[in-house]
C-alpha cells in the first residue's frame, strides 16, 4: 500500500512545540512505516520521517514572517497532486482546500476534519462529499449534511508521557492562549480554590495575553512557563494535581487533555464538545459548568485515581489504536 500522508506546514512535523495537526500526521506516518506501509510525508524540509519525505516549503512559515502562506500551501499541496498517481491512497490532514483536486485525479482521497474553523467552510466540504471520504476526530464534531467513514479519535505516544503517581499541588492550564482555551477562566479557578497556577501554550492572542492574563502572572501563584517542548510538556501534565480546561467553544478533540490524563493527571474541563467522549466525568475527570463548579471539583480530585486516568488513556488514545483504525478506513476505501 503506497499512502501520501499531507501534513501542515505552518510548523514542523512533529512540531518543536505547538502544532496538534502536524503531531497527528507524524504519529500516523510513523504508525504506519512500522507497520509495514510505504509511507510518503509531504510536510516541510526541516520535517522528521522514517518514511520517504517530500517538500517544497524549507520552513515553517509560522516561523518566518518573509514566507507567503498561500504561496506556500498552494505550491505543497500541488506538489502532492501533480504525483497523485504514484499512490494508492491520500491522506489528508491539510484542511479543505486540497478537497479542490480530488475531482481531478484518481486517486481516492481521505480527509480527516481536524475540526471546522467556521461554518464558511463547510460548503466545500459538501461539494466534495460524494467523491471524497472524511473521518472525524470525535462524534461530537460531526455535521449532519456530511457521510463519514468513521470516527477515529487522535492518537498519542505513551512513552512521551509516562504515567507519575505522587503528583505537585499546582493546577494546571496548558493550551493556546486564547479566549476560546480559557486561560482566564483558569486563573480565576485556581484563585478561587487557593492553589498555585502554571499556564503553559503558544499565545495565539497577543492582546488576550496582554489584558486578561499577563497582569495575574505574579511568579508565586501564577506563572507562564511559555510555548513549552516534548520533554517538559510530559513533565508539566505529569506533575500537576489536575489541569484545567475551561473551553468556551465546541472542541474537537484537545490532544492535551488525552495527554494529561495518560500521565495519570485528572482533567477538569467545561462539558462543551468533545469532553464527554474524552473524559469519564468522576473517574478521569470532571465535566462542569462554570467557574464555581471547577472550583468545587478542584476538592474533588483527591477521589480520582490517577491509574484509573491513564488506563483509559491509554486504551483509547493510543497512537497504535489511532493507526489500526486508519488502516480499517483504507482497506475500506480501497476495496471499492
Amino acid at each position: 500500500m503506497r499512502v501520501a500522508i499531507l501534513s501542515s506546514i505552518a510548523w514542523r512535523t512533529p512540531p518543536r512545540n505547538y502544532g496538534p495537526w502536524e503531531q497527528v500526521a507524524s504519529y500516523l506516518a510513523e504508525g504506519l512505516v512500522a507497520k509495514g506501509v510505504d509511507v510518503t510525508l509531504f510536510a516541510t524540509a526541516d520535517s522528521i520521517t522514517d518514511g520517504k519525505l517530500d517538500a517544497t516549503c524549507t520552513v515553517p512559515y509560522a516561523e518566518d514572517p518573509n514566507v507567503d502562506p498561500k504561496v506556500v500551501e498552494c505550491l505543497h499541496i500541488s506538489n502532492l497532486m501533480e504525483k497523485a498517481d504514484q499512490f494508492d491512497l491520500i491522506h489528508n490532514h491539510f484542511d479543505f482546500l486540497p478537497l479542490t483536486y480530488s475531482r481531478l485525479i484518481n486517486t481516492p482521497m481521505l480527509t480527516t476534519i481536524h475540526g471546522f474553523s467556521s461554518d464558511k467552510i463547510k460548503e466545500v466540504y459538501r461539494k466534495y462529499n460524494q467523491n471524497t471520504h472524511y473521518v472525524s476526530i470525535s462524534n461530537a464534531d460531526r455535521d449532519a449534511d456530511l457521510d463519514y467513514a468513521a470516527t477515529v479519535y487522535n492518537g498519542i505516544d505513551d512513552t512521551a508521557f509516562p504515567y507519575i503517581s505522587v503528583p505537585d499541588d499546582y493546577l494546571l492550564f496548558f493550551g493556546r492562549i486564547h479566549p476560546d482555551k480559557g486561560a482566564s477562566e483558569a486563573i480565576q479557578i485556581a484563585r478561587e480554590s487557593g492553589r498555585k497556577l502554571l499556564i503553559a501554550g503558544l499565545i495565539q492572542d497577543e492582546g488576550y495575553f496582554k489584558r486578561e492574563i499577563e497582569p495575574h502572572i505574579d511568579l508565586k501563584t501564577v506563572f507562564y512557563c511559555g510555548n513549552v517542548g516534548p520533554e517538559k510538556r510530559s513533565t508539566l501534565l505529569g506533575m500537576a494535581y489536575a489541569m484545567l480546561h475551561p473551553i468556551s467553544f465546541e472542541e474537537p478533540f484537545g490532544l492535551s487533555v488525552a495527554e494529561s490524563m495518560l500521565c495519570g493527571t485528572p482533567v477538569i474541563a467545561f462539558n462543551r464538545g468533545s469532553m464527554p467522549e474524552l473524559i469519564q466525568h468522576g473517574k478521569t475527570g470532571f465535566l462542569v459548568n462554570s467557574v464555581s463548579e471547577a472550583v468545587e471539583a478542584v476538592e474533588l480530585v483527591m477521589q480520582i485515581n490517577r491509574k484509573d486516568c491513564a488506563d483509559w488513556a491509554q486504551s483509547m488514545f493510543s497512537k497504535d489504536k489511532m493507526v489500526e483504525g486508519y488502516l480499517a478506513v483504507y482497506e475500506s476505501i480501497l476495496r471499492r
